[in-house]
């Protein structure tokens, strides 16, 4: 999902009406009879989700992040994690290298579609990129049709650029195996796909939501009709449906203005369908719950007497914080929590544009080599800054630098990363490594040119060791467009267990402009001379109270 800048007020002032009150909070997934919502505490928003086998795919947006696309597996619905990228580098332009200060941030990957075809053993990707043209990146031989939805490989490439802006698409792989990609915003259209689903053969505007704007489309192919499925922006989702996928359509509203299962946030829309092996359907949704991002929540949905979908709410009409799990199973999937020592590198981590791949390796016996790659003075201007989600509602992540590698000038640390940051870290002046807490980091809205550098808020003793342990404590409770009030606490360690907190806590901003909620990020860049580097030698991230 992307709003368009004639668009930004009227969305600001929706979000500022889309605060709920709801029941009580919770997070911890389990495989249990009943699954509670968020079904993942992590910014995953824009979710295009399908089935292969017995096999859940979920798609999202990273924005400038990369690699780009995560693809996230799940056997039951509730428990997701990352099983690849579907854009391995965003093959985008310069600007996604942060080449000589050009930047990206809130462009590249928006809402975009994924769906996998039996016919050619292909997943393909599909994205608008920039309001522009139409990017298509691909994976085939994984066997995922003939070994139950489990793929067994991944091969993502670019295979081909459509001149078209398939603006929030949505892609059907019909029953003939004819390729049909619903997109736009406000005025709806379909496009149908070569044979190979690398070009178009055809596209035709199907509807229009008139005065009201919509965005985010998903089709589907289910008991005989063609479905179009947009959300309203940013409190409900339509249904179209026609008995040919160039319609005519007849609307109906899915759903609106229900109460969020969580209090302080958005209400949840602009999601996906997708159904289990037994035939019930499951939609799921985001919500705007900065400063943690946009979270997804899940519910069964029904259908009426004359074949339209409806959310199956709570007793008082909302989204119900718990309902019954969707499916029973033994099959299991690694949950975001616990410790990294970069063995290999995991899907879970995203550079904050393109990496330089001459400058970062992952260290025999563990750990990943950070050599600076940037010379400059602006931490969102240094390339190889890795960044995490954030788990919430409240966790803590721990970062072990071995730092005695640092060279005169550098700087490298533990940031809360966004467009407003803060950060605990050395810098190195000769032969000491000062240790500082930095905030005020800001980008300007809308703009995102640099708006402050920030400033040492607080300094703590000199790290004569090669090791230092750094920790941020984050809230991200959902506050959307309220004052900030959740709070970042840094810390630090020469040992790993007794730790002293540097400087106050930093408050992280609430506000939806950024879309991308906050990271958690390593970081390390020269302001003198390339040359100097750090091993981030572990990680780790935990839920606390």
């Amino acid at each position: 999902m992307y709003f368009t800048k004639p668009l930004q007020a009227l969305v600001g002032v929706l979000l500022l009406d889309l605060i709920n009150a709801s029941p009580t909070q919770v997070v911890e997934q389990r495989q249990s009879s009943t699954f509670t919502n968020p079904i993942r505490w992590e910014d995953m928003p824009d979710a295009d989700v399908f089935r292969v086998g017995d096999v859940f795919y979920y798609s999202s947006s990273t924005f400038a992040y990369s690699p780009g696309a995560p693809l996230y597996k799940s056997y039951d619905l509730v428990n997701w994690a990352p099983a690849t990228h579907s854009v391995p580098t965003l093959d985008f332009g310069d600007k996604y290298n942060l080449d000589n200060e050009s930047r990206a941030y809130v462009q590249g990957i928006w809402a975009s579609t994924v769906r996998y075809r039996e016919s050619t053993d292909t997943f393909y990707w599909i994205g608008c990129i920039e309001n522009s043209k139409t990017y298509i990146y691909t994976s085939s031989g994984s066997g995922a049709g003939s070994n139950n939805g489990e793929a067994s490989s991944w091969d993502w490439h670019q295979a081909s650029v459509i001149d078209r802006c398939y603006y929030d698409c949505g892609l059907l792989i019909d029953d003939d195996d004819t390729m049909y990609v619903a997109y736009g915003n406000t005025n709806i259209s379909v496009a149908q796909l070569s044979n190979d689903g690398l070009s178009e053969v055809s596209t035709q505007e199907v509807f229009s939501g008139g005065d009201v704007y919509i965005e985010g489309s998903h089709m589907y192919k289910i008991n005989g009709y063609y479905w179009i499925m947009p959300t309203k922006v940013a409190t409900g989702e339509w249904a179209y449906r026609a008995s040919s996928p160039w319609g005519p359509y007849e609307q109906h509203e899915f759903f609106d203005n229900l109460p969020a299962p969580l209090t302080e946030a958005g209400y949840a829309h602009q999601g996906g369908m997708v159904d289990t092996q037994t035939g019930q359907w499951y939609y799921i949704a985001f919500m705007d719950a900065c400063p943690g991002g946009r979270i997804p929540v899940m519910a069964p949905v029904g259908w009426d007497t004359d074949g339209w979908p409806y959310i199956i709410t709570n007793s008082t009409g909302g989204w119900a914080p718990e309902y019954e799990m969707p499916i029973s199973t033994s099959q299991t999937v690694e949950l975001p929590n616990g410790l990294d020592t970069f063995t290999t590198f995991g899907e879970e981590w995203e550079w904050n544009h393109n990496p330089d791949p001459s400058k970062w390796s992952l260290v025999e016996g563990g750990g990943i080599l950070l050599e600076t790659a940037s010379i400059t003075d602006d931490l969102y201007s240094a390339r190889n800054t890795l960044t995490h989600r954030v788990l919430g509602p409240k966790s803590e992540a721990i970062f072990e630098f071995d730092i005695s590698q640092m060279a005169e000038g550098d700087r490298a640390g533990a940031a809360i990363f966004r467009d407003r940051s803060a950060y605990i870290g050395i810098h190195k002046t000769g032969d000491t490594a000062a240790l500082v807490y930095v905030n005020g980091l800001e980008l300007i809205d809308w703009n995102w040119a640099t708006a402050s550098n920030g400033t040492i808020a607080a300094t703590g003793p000199s790290i004569t060791d090669s090791i230092v342990y750094l920790k941020i404590t984050a809230d991200v409770t959902p506050a959307l467009n309220a004052e900030p009030v959740r709070p970042a606490v840094f810390s630090y360690s020469t040992d790993g267990t007794t730790w002293v907190q540097l400087g106050e806590p930093y408050l992280l901003i609430n506000t939806w402009s950024y879309f991308v909620g906050y990271r958690y990020a390593a970081f390390n860049y020269a302001t003198q001379s390339l040359g100097g580097s750090v091993v981030l030698k572990s990680f780790s991230m935990e839920l606390i109270d």
